[in-house]
């Protein structure tokens, strides 16, 4: 090998090292998850329908099925049943996720962030909020 490409060839190896030790996102915070819940109040609530659909009774839901909730065709066709992973791929970018959705947001593009939602989310499933909701 040229030794003019060794300084090209040690920065590349040391780019790939700083990629593979990127911290993964660490597990979801639900304090820190509500501060980014209050992003949704705009359009969503737990317990009830706003413009968007409620969120109690959300992990295990399929998209597009709260009863009475007036769902584009989009997401009501969109065959996706609402898991950690199914709701952080499409909170990082809804209208990629499901194209044609009345969601008009794009999304949040910072991997802890949505965790930290995902964990709220989580949390308040089980409350006393959305007992029986």
């Amino acid at each position: 090998m040229r030794r003019a490409y060794r300084p090209v060839l040690l920065a590349g190896v040391m780019f790939m090292g700083l990629g593979a030790a990127a911290p993964a996102p660490a597990a979801g915070d639900a304090i820190r998850g509500k501060a980014i819940y209050s992003r949704c109040l705009a359009c969503h609530a737990l317990a009830y329908d706003r413009t968007g659909p409620r969120h109690c009774g959300l992990f295990g839901r399929k998209a597009g099925s709260v009863p009475g909730f007036s769902y584009s065709e989009a997401m009501k066709n969109a065959n996706i049943t609402w898991t950690e992973d199914t709701l952080n791929a499409f909170l990082t970018a809804p209208m990629k996720a499901v194209p044609g959705t009345s969601m008009g947001y794009a999304g949040i593009p910072d991997p802890q962030e949505r965790s930290d939602l995902i964990a709220y989310l989580k949390q308040q499933n089980t409350s006393p909020t959305c007992a029986g909701k």
